[in-house]
């Protein structure tokens, strides 16, 4: 029974880690959707002495930087509720009648919870933020030209 649980739960885990390992495009190299969005504000054409240089950065290439970053850091708050989550519940389950083995589960589980309300909670404030004073604190944008 207790290889079952190893292999599940090896099973479980080199998902997760399988996926984080794949190769994946990044998105601070390519400009296409940036482009589309706001052409010229990440990255620009520049003519200089009657040369043309594609793809120089700007300034506002911060915005797009910490876009990466923030869809990043919230893969993997989702990745460690899921595992948390998981790893748990396999805990709860075949914890048995040992007290001291279920409350560690119920401790995982409540913390993965504590976890998600906490993230879901961070963007709400922001939200009402932005609906009390009318500015739009969920957008990063650097003033400058485009």
């Amino acid at each position: 029974m207790k290889s079952i649980v190893t292999f599940f739960l090896c099973l479980v885990i080199a998902f997760c880690v399988g996926g984080s390992i794949l190769p994946s495009p990044v998105n601070a190299q390519t400009t296409k959707d940036w482009d589309k969005q706001q052409p010229g504000r990440c990255v620009k054409t520049v003519n200089i002495n009657g040369q043309s240089f594609d793809d120089i950065a700007t300034i506002q290439g911060f915005e797009c930087l910490f876009y990466n970053v923030l869809q990043i850091i919230v893969t993997i708050a989702g990745l460690a509720f899921l595992f948390m989550f998981i790893s748990g519940g396999y805990k709860y389950l075949f914890s048995g009648s040992e007290s001291k083995a279920v409350a560690a589960a119920s401790s995982a589980i409540t913390s993965a919870f504590i976890g998600l309300i906490g993230v879901i909670a961070s963007w709400l404030i922001l939200k009402l933020i932005q609906d009390f004073t009318g500015i739009n604190v969920t957008i990063f944008k650097i003033p400058g030209n485009p």
